[in-house]
């Protein structure tokens, strides 16, 4: 009896790789098929210099070679199953991954600067007071490819507005899933990925004390930026459960390992922590690290039943920041039309599926659906 020939490898991702093993890989097949070395190059170009939506699109290469290419490394794509467009011109999506989860990009231009906002877990286990995504849950971890992905299909959807700079600010906490984005920092930077440059790619964590360890071993100039939102670790403690695990004061002693510049996020929050002792204790902590303080007007509806502050409140909170010698900046709210805060677009899509009778989910792998709905 003659024993059946082994089944055929399944198809390979490149797009799940770092551009290094990527071209690895491409010039073993080439060789392999007896090809010119070149065609090396012309094809790791194609995954994310000059990225093409299938190997169809790659008309430099011959149709055979396309052909093979699409049958030994098809190329992955993120459905878009919302796309909005706000009237100061931030632009959300909300992907559907192939087991049916969902995250969300933001795209926020800002002259000649287009910062995309990005998310590294479908939901988030910290569960922050004021965030949206926190009051979802922890679903799972993203893989390097559908995180790198989202900045992927930006490029092809919209090629003008490729991002000069990401930031690891979506749903999750990014030093949770240290691998996929250690990797995905490669894409992000690399000459033969998307070649942002490291000092335009930020990564935000909430103080996950392991992480940051080995987010302080990579040499590139890459920004940390500290989720701070309270000066002491009492008032955080109410608003960020993670305190308890990982207290202020060893985020502080833990962040001194950059040889970069820190910056902290803080959330203003009506009560909370937007009083004259707050704005002289968070002075306090920034001079220890001279830190860029950023100060982010509470979203609404991104923090249930918590207020944001005034605006001239905030004005006076920053103003104090300087006048004790603190760079502060104001970052105003952007995308309010659209539900632009972290985890709102998800939670208003798939609350709406649900009271229509629609499993969540239901987009079907590969498929595209995408819903663009100018302003509110």
């Amino acid at each position: 009896m003659t024993a059946s020939p082994p089944p055929d490898p399944p198809p390979a991702n490149l797009l799940a790789l770092v551009p290094e093993a990527a071209r690895a890989a491409v010039s073993a097949w080439v060789n392999a098929r007896g090809l010119p070395a070149y065609r090396t190059g012309q094809i790791v170009r194609r995954l994310w210099v000059a990225p093409v939506a299938q190997w169809a699109d790659a008309t430099e290469l011959p149709a055979t070679l396309r052909a093979e290419l699409e049958r030994d490394f098809p190329l992955g794509r993120l459905a878009a199953d919302t796309e909005r467009l706000s009237s100061d011109g931030t632009r959300k999506y909300l992907w559907r991954l192939a087991d049916g989860e969902a995250i969300e990009s933001v795209l926020i231009p800002s002259g000649a600067r287009r910062t995309l906002c990005i998310s590294s877990q479908a939901g988030c286990a910290l569960g922050c007071s004021f965030c949206a995504t926190g009051r979802m849950g922890f679903r799972r971890n993203l893989s390097v490819f559908e995180i790198a992905a989202q900045v992927r299909e930006i490029v092809l959807r919209h090629p003008e507005e490729k991002p000069t700079n990401v930031v690891f600010m979506g749903m999750g906490e990014p030093l949770l899933n240290w691998p996929a984005v250690d990797a995905t920092l490669t894409i992000l930077n690399s000459p033969e990925g998307f070649g942002v440059g490291a000092r335009h790619i930020t990564v935000s964590t909430v103080g996950i004390l392991p992480g940051m360890a080995e987010f302080a071993k990579r040499p590139e100039q890459f920004r940390l930026a500290i989720s701070l939102h309270a000066p002491t670790s009492a008032q955080r403690r109410t608003i960020m459960p993670v305190e308890k695990k990982y207290d202020l004061a060893q985020v502080v002693e833990a962040a001194r390992a950059f040889d970069r510049r820190v910056t902290f996020e803080y959330v203003m929050i009506a009560g909370v922590n937007d009083r004259d002792a707050d704005a002289d204790e968070l002075v306090r902590l920034a001079r220890r690290l001279r830190a860029l303080v950023n100060i982010l007007p509470l979203h609404p509806g991104g923090g249930g039943d918590l207020v944001p502050t005034t605006a001239d409140r905030i004005r006076a909170f920053a103003e104090r920041l300087r006048n004790q010698g603190v760079e502060a900046s104001v970052r105003r709210s952007r995308g309010l039309d659209i539900n632009a805060a972290c985890g709102q677009l998800r939670v208003e899509v798939e609350g709406r599926r649900r009271r229509s009778g629609h499993a969540v989910g239901k987009v079907a792998a590969g498929e595209e659906r995408p819903q663009i709905l100018k302003g509110a």
